[in-house]
């Protein structure tokens, strides 16, 4: 797909990889749509890719409410004409151990909880789920096919102290394979990207600071990703009309 004059949604995309996802598809002629909970960020988005010339929206949305999703989604299409790609990246981390217990007492002190759960999986899967139907919706109604990109993670593999997420984002690598089935016959294809760890506001000031050092050391090509490295794959996915139905680790060659 060639993304000069077509409309690019990217959820969770006021900072990190969704900006950078959505200032590369602007810098190649699509109208990017910015989209995250309600801020001053999303404003802020629009402007620096106005500044370098591209075209750009913002609609805020809460990925884990339903009508939410539904009234962005029709909004694109009511504003733009049309929705080419959708790039499902808004998350959040809630880290945690199953359970941890005492070292001298080996008796448990403490457990994940069901609100550190149940936040991953309302934002970091169902978020994913509705705004790929929604933006499948939108796509086969408008009859031009379409991309839908889920951002996955590496953690997909397993990660410990991640048993929310690395829940919620194996179960997004699956979505990308179901969908590429079933939406073929509407000409959209689906493929997901697992990101490794991206020197994003998310990971640096998110994530366990010891267990940040931890995965850092264990990257083989020595340091964390760019934002830019990932929206350069989501392009890549776009602009490739053979890639449909995998996931995409850029993760430096870690592997958890």
């Amino acid at each position: 797909m060639d993304l000069n004059g077509k409309t690019a949604v990217v959820t969770g995309s006021a900072r990190g990889i969704g900006f950078a996802m959505a200032e590369l598809f602007a810098s190649k002629g699509a109208t990017a749509v910015i989209s995250d909970i309600p801020g001053p960020g999303i404003e802020e988005a629009v402007k620096k890719i106005e500044e370098k010339g591209g075209k750009a929206i913002g609609i805020p949305c809460d990925v884990s409410k339903e009508e939410q999703v539904e009234s962005l989604m029709k909004k694109i299409v009511d504003e733009t004409g049309r929705l080419d790609v959708a790039v499902l990246n808004a998350g959040i981390l809630r880290d945690g151990l199953l359970v941890k217990a005492d070292r001298k007492t080996q008796q448990v002190v403490s457990k994940m909880t069901l609100a550190q759960w149940q936040a991953i999986i309302d934002v970091n899967l169902t978020g994913v789920f509705l705004s790929g139907r929604e933006a499948a919706v939108q796509m086969v109604n408008c009859g031009n096919g379409g991309v839908i990109i889920p951002i996955s993670s590496i953690a997909r593999h397993g990660n410990a102290g991640q048993t929310n997420y690395s829940a919620a984002k194996a179960a997004v690598a699956a979505l990308a394979v179901v969908w590429s089935k079933e939406l073929a016959r509407y000409k959209i294809r689906s493929a997901a990207i697992a990101p490794g760890f991206i020197a994003t506001p998310m990971v640096l000031q998110d994530m366990n600071p010891a267990a940040l050092e931890k995965f850092k050391k264990m990257i083989p090509i020595g340091r964390m990703g760019e934002p830019e490295e990932i929206a350069h794959t989501a392009a890549y996915i776009v602009e490739n009309e053979m890639i449909t139905g995998i996931t995409i680790d850029v993760s430096g060659g870690i592997r958890l």
